[in-house]
């Protein structure tokens, strides 16, 4: 468990609604090996309880998540392949998810932080938003099936423009892309995106399930087959002369910042 990541079912919504909410604000909610099994266990545990009905993802203002720690990032590269981490774990799983996921988006939102959207059904966000994925800038590759996903939601070109050139996406840019389902105010967004959990969370459950299933369109098996390649694909790249050049040169643009 990590205290970075808080897993809660509010009661006024009778439990059904189980929320996940990245809390490490002062690493702009930077993902570490910890919090990826937090929400691995807490989306199992939630998948595997009849009382819970639909999974939220929240960030903080300001900033949903900027992708995954970089210092892990460094571990993966220098120690083993990143199919056998919490990574690895966290992106099968969101996969095999059978409850309804919804977010709410505010912020920054950085690589993981952009391509768990291609497996929520309705994500919500802000106008200040950015979506932005540098996996080719660190050298590296999609993930999270959304190679196959992407272009699929958003179109060829508006998926190479957001997965391989890495240019970012405001708010509406996203919404605009079918990447993210509505723009609502700042101010609005936790309640709007918990007041839609919970309309999903009072139909009935059987029923919402093999919806979701029909609308996704039965491709289950080819996305998850794509994140076993992406995600071999990422391993060979995280020990590659190129990637760890990268690293190198965003590790010290980090440092002359902080300086």
């Amino acid at each position: 468990m990590s205290e970075h990541v808080l897993v809660e079912r509010p009661q006024q919504y009778g439990g059904a609604v189980q929320v996940i909410r990245f809390n490490r604000p002062d690493k702009m909610n930077a993902i570490t090996r910890a919090m990826y099994g937090t929400m691995v266990e807490a989306l199992e545990d939630g998948d595997a309880d009849d009382s819970v009905r639909v999974h939220v993802f929240l960030g903080a203002p300001g900033c949903f998540t900027a992708g995954n720690d970089m210092a892990d990032f460094l571990s993966y590269a220098v120690h083993g392949r990143m199919g056998e981490s919490e990574v690895g774990s966290f992106l099968h799983t969101l996969a095999n998810v059978r409850k309804p996921m919804v977010a709410g988006v505010d912020g920054l939102a950085i690589g993981i932080g952009v391509t768990m959207h291609f497996h929520c059904d309705l994500t919500f966000t802000t106008a200040r938003s950015e979506f932005r994925t540098p996996f080719v800038d660190l050298a590296l590759l999609p993930e999270a099936g959304s190679s196959l996903l992407g272009p699929a939601v958003l179109g060829y070109q508006r998926a190479f423009a957001m997965l391989a050139a890495g240019i970012g996406f405001s708010g509406q840019e996203a919404c605009d892309a079918g990447l993210i389902y509505k723009v609502v105010e700042e101010s609005e967004l936790e309640s709007v995106t918990l007041a839609a959990a919970q309309g999903i969370a009072s139909k009935p459950p059987q029923a919402m399930q093999i919806a979701r299933d029909l609308i996704r369109g039965g491709a289950r098996d080819q996305v998850i087959a794509r994140i076993r390649k992406e995600t071999e694909l990422f391993s060979e790249r995280l020990g590659s002369p190129e990637a760890r050049a990268a690293f190198e040169a965003f590790l010290a643009r980090s440092s002359k910042k902080a300086g």
